[in-house]
């Protein structure tokens, strides 16, 4: 068990599927209990995931699918003030559709909820860095 107001690393796999969405949100949700954020930035923090997940499960796989199984991955780490979570895909990267009306929300939004936003992608897949401030532990809480 992780000590108030941190986690180490944690690190997870699903199947690229829009059922696992809501699987994705669950587990993140309880990762992020030692953190003992309030219910706001909780609710940030996993939609902020969602929305990179939903995008990794809506657009990386379409049309091609990866030499392996098509999935989405998500690692947890803390450092002190700041939580970090990276979304990987290993599918084709797709520009955000330029009529916000038919999509292309989803990158705008995780920038506005997140401290950061880092994208990067190749022909291995995509990455996406989340970053979010988190408060530091009061001493005698960490392990």
């Amino acid at each position: 068990m992780d000590a108030i107001g941190h986690v180490e690393f944690v690190h997870r796999s699903w199947p690229a599927d829009a059922e696992q969405l809501s699987v994705i949100r669950h587990q993140l949700a309880r990762w992020l209990e030692p953190l003992q954020l309030t219910e706001e930035e909780t609710a940030d923090v996993v939609l902020a995931v969602d929305e990179a997940a939903a995008n990794a499960v809506s657009h990386a796989y379409r049309g091609n699918r990866p030499d392996g199984p098509a999935t989405v991955e998500l690692t947890l780490w803390t450092e002190p003030g700041t939580l970090s979570i990276e979304v990987v895909d290993h599918g084709h990267w797709r520009p955000p559709a330029p009529d916000p009306e038919t999509g292309g929300r989803g990158i705008p939004l995780m920038s506005t909820i997140s401290e950061s936003v880092l994208i990067r992608f190749d022909e291995r897949g995509s990455r996406v860095l989340l970053r979010h401030r988190i408060p530091d532990p009061a001493p005698g809480q960490m392990a």
